[in-house]
């Protein structure tokens, strides 16, 4: 690769010909300051807050968008540049609403960070005429405060570039722009699916899903009820960071300790019903291989995904699992066996959940996930949420002991564990179909075809004498990529994973929020995932059909894969849904 010599703040710095000043700048390991800029999803040049010094141009330019060339000199801290950036801040204070200590965002705000770094007085010196907004709380998943919004765009940026829907975005002009939906409609109006990379991306408590963490208080409060929580295999690759901890460090054991100490009854991993759903959903693809059925299967984990299907490809519902998503599936298989294995009434279980997701608020609420006549699950909380209970106790994360799930809900293996993956549900769902497909051990449990950050990944197995052409998707913008290009007999596939999320659940939009100095320089979802794959490679079982817990659920209660008890317990519907943006 080409590069280029130049100097930054009077040192030399090597960089690649074509990057920009920005980049060039954290290889002399400085963090220009951004709000808007997101690499790859929102390089528009406009919050100012990136500006620097260049010798010779007449103006301070914009360094996200800048490119460097050979023989630049740039200044990214002089009194002109601090000054240009205090004077930007100052004029985003003047119309927004600056409740910081009761904003949820308090101490993780990058604008209040930025204004605390830039000694930024809050005494209106620019103050004059406000905005006012009614705040949006009209989706089941999240509320929407403009009052709090810097018109940075990164929202409406990434719901359109990444996600490929776009239901968010300026409208009006001037001092009236403003970050809405089409005609003003309330977000639960539109075809909105829940998936929340909105709130990862937005730098301020413009965006943040409902917290329900005072209810799950309430409910660990009664002396009636049976509090069971159980969490999604990628809360323990992400929750550490909420508490200082690299990105990527699996606090498996530190989580189960601190949710045991918030008092829940019993502490389980939604990896047990993972391995559950492998077991239901290779048994599905078998089925439509072998039958005549509608082929491609496609996963139905993803809550996200699956309200983007029924909204915008719903001739391709049929090709859908029928499953339920694992936290649905852990719902209900604690309201009906395990509530009456120990005779409790699946009325007084509060069924909690920990999740990575914030479509997971949405889940909860749809039709036909009422196993045992009352809801799989009553309570979905994201993983900042349960940050946010664990600080609020006064638990010194850090300083806890790991501790084990309790059984035998707390059983899993390593294939569940890599269901927090983009590629993982597709591994461990080849893991058990292949050996089953072909009666032997399988020499190697790892696909690595199917792994990594890539948006759209293929790969073909040979397998008894069948060639089985798999393929995984991330991100809705690349699962509309593929589905297009199997609707156009383009390309053809056995068996399709989609997440709604780039990356998978490790980057949820439940997940602890990252500055825009973090994200555009250090791949999160890789980290994350690292995590998983990790933890699974350790682990002594690593294939769902070998889950001695998942045996007994069949054995004395659901009789097989497939059954008609399994269907009416695991099973579930869509519906068709209108389009609105």
């Amino acid at each position: 690769m080409e590069t280029v010599n130049i100097k930054i703040n009077g040192m030399p710095v090597e960089a690649l010909k074509g990057s920009t000043i920005l980049e060039a700048a954290k290889l002399a390991h400085i963090d220009i300051p951004t709000l808007c800029y997101l690499k790859g999803i929102n390089e528009i040049g406009a919050c100012r807050i990136c500006v620097v010094e260049v010798k010779g141009a007449r103006s301070l330019v914009a360094s996200c968008m800048y490119p460097v060339n050979e023989g630049m000199e740039v200044i990214t801290n002089s009194p002109k540049v601090l000054d240009s950036r205090k004077k930007t801040l100052e004029l985003i204070l003047s119309d927004h609403d600056r409740k910081c200590l009761s904003c949820i965002r308090s101490g993780n705000c990058e604008l209040q960070k930025l204004c605390k770094d830039l000694k930024v007085e809050d005494e209106g010196l620019y103050d004059g005429a406000r905005t006012k907004y009614e705040i949006d709380s009209s989706s089941a998943h999240m509320y929407r405060d403009n009052n709090k919004c810097i018109l940075c765009r990164r929202c409406s940026a990434v719901c359109e570039n990444t996600q490929g829907i776009g239901v968010i975005g300026a409208n009006e002009r001037g001092f009236s722009t403003n970050i809405s939906s089409a005609f003003d409609m309330g977000l639960g109006e539109t075809s909105c699916v829940s998936c929340g990379q909105c709130i990862a991306v937005c730098p301020t408590g413009a965006l943040m899903e409902k917290d329900y963490t005072d209810d799950v208080f309430k409910a660990l409060a009664d002396t009636d009820k049976y509090v069971i929580v159980q969490t999604a295999p990628a809360v323990r690759a992400a929750l550490g960071e909420a508490f200082g901890l690299p990105i990527g460090t699996n606090v498996q054991g530190k989580m189960v300790a601190a949710l045991r100490r918030l008092g829940f009854n019993k502490v389980f991993d939604t990896d047990f019903s993972a391995d559950l759903t492998i077991m239901e959903e290779a048994t599905e693809l078998l089925d439509r291989i072998n039958n005549g059925g509608v082929l491609p299967l496609i996963t139905s984990c993803s809550p996200g995904w699956i309200k983007y299907c029924e909204h915008y490809y719903p001739d391709m519902l049929a090709n859908l699992s029928s499953c339920k998503s694992p936290q649905q599936m852990f719902g209900s298989i604690l309201k009906t066996y395990y509530a009456e294995k120990n005779g409790i009434d699946p009325k007084k279980i509060v069924s909690i959940s920990v999740m990575p997701c914030t479509a997971k608020k949405f889940e909860i609420g749809r039709d036909d996930q009422d196993a045992a006549g009352v809801p799989d699950v009553d309570i979905s909380i994201t993983t900042r949420e349960l940050a946010r209970m664990i600080e609020r106790v006064g638990l010194n994360f850090l300083s806890l002991p790991d501790e084990d799930f309790d059984d035998p809900l707390g059983r899993s293996t390593g294939a569940a564990v890599i269901f927090g993956a983009t590629g993982g549900v597709m591994e461990a769902a080849l893991r058990t179909a292949v050996e089953v497909l072909t009666g032997k051990e399988l020499p190697s449990l790892d696909f690595t075809e199917v792994r990594g950050i890539k948006g759209i990944k293929e790969a073909t197995y040979h397998v008894a004498g069948l060639d089985i052409n798999v393929a995984v998707a991330s991100g809705l913008a690349n699962a509309r990529e593929l589905l297009e290009d199997v609707k156009s007999g383009k390309k053809s596939y056995h068996f399709i994973e989609i997440m709604g999320c780039p990356g998978g659940c490790v980057n949820g939009g439940g997940q602890p929020q990252q500055p825009a100095t973090v994200r555009n320089f250090t791949d999160i979802r890789a980290e994350r995932a690292k995590a998983l794959y990790n933890l699974d490679a350790s682990m002594p079982l690593r294939k769902s059909h070998e889950n001695p817990a998942i045996k007994a659920l069949y054995d004395d209660y659901l009789g097989k894969p497939g059954s008609h008890k399994a269907h009416e317990l695991l099973h579930t519907t869509y519906v068709k849904r209108s389009i609105n943006k």
